[in-house]
């Protein structure tokens, strides 16, 4: 198969991309060239900045795909011209979309509880919109106006050695070196992934014959409260939480109000099996510790 992959030189967009070249297919990333080009002549390379439609256009101009996966698109305007380019040149595309899509209101997620195909559309870029509303939009415009088979996975937090966003490492290097972690509720659960199991479901939602909404977490949930005390075990030191009048600093990029996590049935009856949480999620903090100490 010859595939695009939008994003593909760090995190679990790197680990797609060897899924990919693993399994035999062409490649071509398509980057701005900060992150360099890991793969080398594996890969074809396509240097461009996204947000500039014309040379996006022309970039894409003499090509077609198999499976196009676009792990960097976060507003509708960049998914309206998206669609526009890829009309005739591809035969999926699959879009990285969030957790992030759902109210944080306690309840267990489903596909149900966010229906983009009937969502309104606002037009405007990433500067006009939140995360989640970003994603929300682009979603509802891929499935709206895309002419081609779309797929939105719905991830948790990804994690994983090489996160580039450090939001596990930020616990445990506060917590080695004494200092406060602020969280609004140190009993809200989450969801999470590894960035293997990320690109993993990529795959399979690109080669499957699944279209729509998909959540790809992991099985199963943790409080915040619990992985502080994984952290605590493996580094042998006690974390100091402070639930109200911190300041900014020390601010718990996992701290939520109320549980925050999603069911992974709808995936899991597509035919593809996840991991459970508590099988990889304690070696991974002791990794990250030892990483750190």
């Amino acid at each position: 198969m010859n595939i695009l992959v939008i994003g593909g030189t760090r995190f679990f967009g790197k680990k797609l991309v060897e899924l990919c070249l693993q399994n035999g297919h062409t490649v071509t990333i398509l980057t701005r060239g900060q992150s360099g080009n890991p793969f080398g002549a594996q890969v074809k390379q396509l240097i461009v900045n996204r947000d500039d439609a014309e040379a996006l256009a022309q970039a894409l101009e003499s090509s077609s795909w198999d499976i196009v996966f676009d792990n960097i698109c976060y507003a509708p305007d960049e998914a309206q011209k998206l669609c526009e380019i890829l009309e005739g040149k591809t035969k999926k595309l699959v879009f990285t979309s969030t957790l992030s899509t759902y109210e944080v209101d306690g309840n267990v997620k489903s596909e149900e509880d966010f229906n983009p195909y009937d969502y309104e559309i606002r037009m405007g870029n990433r500067e006009d919109f939140s995360y989640g509303e970003g994603k929300r939009q682009a979603e509802a415009l891929f499935f709206k106006e895309a002419t081609f088979p779309v797929v939105a996975v719905r991830f948790p937090i990804v994690m994983g050695e090489n996160d580039y966003t450090q939001r596990l490492h930020f616990h445990v290097e506060r917590i080695l070196k004494g200092e406060p972690i602020s969280l609004p509720n140190i009993e809200a659960k989450m969801s999470y992934i590894t960035d293997e199991e990320a690109a993993a479901f990529l795959y399979f939602a690109g080669i499957s014959p699944i279209e729509g909404p998909y959540n790809a977490t992991a099985s199963g949930a943790i409080s915040l409260k619990d992985l502080i005390g994984l952290i605590e075990e493996a580094s042998g030191n006690h974390a100091r939480i402070s639930l109200i009048g911190s300041d900014e600093h020390s601010q718990s990029p996992y701290g939520v109000p109320a549980d925050w996590y999603m069911s992974n049935a709808k995936a899991e009856a597509a035919g593809f099996t996840f991991s459970q949480l508590h099988h990889w999620l304690p070696d991974l903090v002791k990794t990250v510790v030892k990483q750190l100490q």
